[in-house]
C-alpha cells in the first residue's frame, strides 16, 4: 500500500482583493477523512477546487506525497479524484463513451491492446453507481440524478489515492446517496477522503472538520 500524505499551511485563497480563507492547515495521510463545513458561499468549493488543482491558492503551501516522494502538481491528478456539481460533461456522448473519452484523457491510453482492459474497467464502473443497463444512452437523456451518479464513476475511474467531494448527494435519491457512502466507505480504508458540505449525514462520514468560516 502507497503512503500517501496531503498537508496545507497557511493556506490563503482570494479573488479581486476578497478574501475566501487564509491561514489554513491541516495534515492528512492514509484512512484520514475530513469534512469542509460552512454556509453556503463561504468557500467550501473554493477550497476544494484549489486542493484539486481547478485553481491555484493565493498564499501558503500545499503539497502531496507518495512514499515520502513529492509530486509535482501537475503530476498531482493522477492521485486524485473529484465529484462536484460544477464538473462537465458530455451530453452529445453516451454514459459509457463520456467514461471512455475522460479515462482516455486521464491516462493517454489509446492503443487497441488495452480495449479489453478499459471495457472491463468502464463495466465495472456503471455497474457500480447503477447506470450499466443506461450506458448507451446520450447523456442528455439522462436525469439529473443519472449525471450526477455519472460523475461519481468519474471521479473514482483512477482509483484515487485522494477522493474530493463536493457536495456529493446533489439531486440523489436514497439509492444513489447510498453508492456514495459506499464509495466513501471504501475510500477510508487505504486512501484519504475529503468531503465539502452542510449535510448532517454526510459529516458523519468523516473523522475530521474544519468550518471553513473560521478561516477568515
Amino acid at each position: 500500500m502507497d503512503k500517501i500524505e496531503l498537508a496545507c499551511k497557511n493556506l490563503e485563497k482570494s479573488f479581486s482583493n476578497k478574501l475566501i480563507f487564509k491561514n489554513l492547515s491541516f495534515k492528512l495521510t492514509n484512512s484520514s477523512s475530513l469534512v469542509i463545513t460552512g454556509r453556503n458561499g463561504t468557500g467550501k468549493s473554493t477550497l476544494i477546487k484549489v486542493l484539486s488543482n481547478l485553481i491555484r491558492e493565493s498564499n501558503g503551501k500545499k503539497y502531496i506525497t507518495i512514499n515520502d516522494k513529492l509530486i509535482e502538481s501537475e503530476q498531482q491528478y493522477l492521485s486524485i479524484g473529484l465529484i462536484a456539481p460544477y464538473l462537465n460533461l458530455y451530453d452529445e456522448l453516451t454514459g459509457y463513451e463520456n467514461l471512455e473519452f475522460f479515462y482516455n484523457l486521464k491516462f493517454q491510453r489509446s492503443n487497441k491492446s488495452n480495449e479489453e482492459n478499459i471495457h472491463d474497467k468502464l463495466k465495472y464502473l456503471l455497474e457500480k453507481v447503477n447506470l450499466y443497463k443506461r450506458r448507451n444512452d446520450l447523456l442528455k437523456n439522462y436525469s439529473s440524478g443519472m449525471k450526477q451518479r455519472l460523475k461519481l464513476a468519474f471521479a473514482i475511474l483512477n482509483n484515487p489515492l485522494i477522493l474530493l467531494m463536493d457536495e456529493p448527494r446533489t439531486n440523489l435519491d436514497e439509492e444513489g446517496i447510498k453508492v456514495v457512502y459506499e464509495i466513501a466507505e471504501k475510500q477510508k480504508e487505504n486512501g484519504i477522503l475529503i468531503i465539502a458540505t452542510n449535510e448532517h449525514d454526510d459529516t458523519k462520514l468523516c473523522d475530521e472538520s474544519i468550518n471553513i468560516e473560521n478561516y477568515k
